[in-house]
């Protein structure tokens, strides 16, 4: 799940929303004991949790890069929006969406922007503990840069980033395996069956699914899949050996990413260690051999 920045919401709203994850990873974890599910590992709980307090302690660092620009964008706007209006919220919504999906889309084809969303896919078990497992390095990853023509349009940075918290909040549901297919929703909504097929390492799977609340952008741009039948699904990243340090879950792409552009030898090289998808060549390092696109495994 990629991030924009800092949310403005208060310390209480935060510790409130903090109060009730951990309440539905509990209640999810107790199902899955009486479903007899081994649909948990706590050392790897416990890493994901690790990883989402570095973020959290980092939130302030990620605010102070996107505040500039997104004020810069926002003063140079073209029009000027009721942040009451209902056409105006819907609209918003649907921008926050579209960028979203081309962020999410970006953050897997870009090894740059990879190094920071691989964190988000390194857990081997989908759960609501997957889904606080963010990288710390948006910023530095550019992510937010996808969101800036929205304030440019017009839209409040603060409103920006409410209706994407407000996204990323519906998101932190949809990452789990106890929930069933959810009928008419599935050709709408990004539901739990279509994010599970986002998270799994099938390489049917691979590069899938990446719309936020709806799933409707994928269907148009081809990048729609269901689960498929012949086999289960498996999660995690392709290659790796998982790992239970989160400094090393939150920052070992960037090391073997930046190891990769040292050995290239020339600039060409460097630069594709950088910018090209994630595994698409040989020479790049196999702590994330994450294959893309029709590759096989």
């Amino acid at each position: 799940m990629p991030q924009l920045a800092q949310s403005p919401l208060d310390l209480h709203m935060r510790m409130l929303i903090l109060a009730v994850a951990i309440g539905f990873m509990a209640l999810e974890y107790l199902l899955a004991r009486l479903a007899a599910r081994e649909h948990h590992d706590l050392r790897e709980s416990a890493a994901s949790l690790g990883v989402a307090l570095g973020r959290n302690a980092l939130r302030g660092v990620e605010a102070l890069i996107v505040a500039g620009p997104y004020a810069f964008a926002y003063e140079h706007r073209l029009l000027d929006f009721d942040p009451t209006s209902a056409l105006a919220l819907v609209a918003l919504f649907l921008g926050v969406e579209f960028f979203y999906y081309w962020d999410h889309r970006a953050s897997h084809r870009v090894r740059w922007m990879w190094a920071t969303h691989s964190v988000h896919h390194s857990p081997t078990r989908m759960n609501y503990t997957a889904a606080v497992r963010l990288g710390w390095t948006a910023g530095l990853s550019g992510n937010f840069l996808f969101f800036l023509p929205l304030a440019w349009l017009g839209f409040h940075p603060i409103a920006i980033v409410l209706m994407l918290t407000a996204n990323l909040l519906y998101q932190f549901f949809i990452h789990t395996e106890l929930c069933p297919r959810l009928g008419l929703l599935e050709h709408v909504l990004n539901t739990p069956a279509h994010h599970r097929v986002h998270h799994a390492s099938n390489a049917s799977c691979l590069d899938r699914n990446y719309g936020g609340v709806l799933i409707v952008f994928d269907r148009l741009f081809g990048t729609f899949a269901e689960a498929p039948k012949e086999e289960a699904l498996r999660y995690g990243l392709v290659g790796a050996t998982p790992s239970f340090n989160p400094l090393k879950i939150a920052l070992g792409e960037w090391g073997a990413m930046f190891r990769d552009a040292r050995a290239a030898g020339e600039w060409r090289g460097a630069l594709r260690a950088l910018l090209a998808p994630p595994g698409a060549s040989d020479e790049m390092s196999p702590y994330d051999r994450r294959l893309t696109g029709s590759a096989a495994e």
